[in-house]
């Protein structure tokens, strides 16, 4: 029993059609593309709290 009643079987059998269809080119820069906007939302959150603390 996996995650939600899903197994290990079931998700490897999902990245797989995920792979299909989208290339696995793709999936890197939509990965990349995920990374850089976290990276800018941390980035954003830190610099409102040092501002709030600056305030204070």
């Amino acid at each position: 029993m996996g995650l939600g009643g899903i197994s290990i079987w079931q998700l490897l059998i999902i990245l797989l059609i995920v792979v299909v269809i989208f290339g696995t080119k793709k999936i890197r820069h939509m990965g990349g593309d995920l990374g850089k906007a976290l990276k800018h939302f941390r980035h954003a959150l830190d610099d409102k709290k040092d501002n709030k603390k600056e305030d204070q």
